[in-house]
């Protein structure tokens, strides 16, 4: 399974973002303008999907689409 394309996918599904706005890059609020709840339900769909636990201080962290990719990996080794 690819992260960042799980992600994307998360991102197109779940939130409405068209696809080419997803770079790894792309931060979530500046250039998606996701707000405060979008980003929680991001969260939720990231620890379902991955089945992994991420808590506030680390989700806090996750402001790039890269970051959070890399935050994933290391979560699910």
């Amino acid at each position: 399974m690819n992260i960042q394309e799980t992600i994307t996918k998360i991102l197109v599904d779940k939130l409405g973002i068209a696809e080419t706005e997803v770079t790894p890059d792309a931060n979530f609020v500046k250039d998606l303008g996701i707000d405060s709840l979008d980003y929680a339900e991001l969260v939720m769909e990231f620890e379902q999907t991955f089945d992994i636990r991420i808590p506030d201080e680390d989700a806090e962290k996750l402001q790039t689409i890269n970051q959070a990719v890399t935050y994933i990996q290391g979560k699910m080794k």
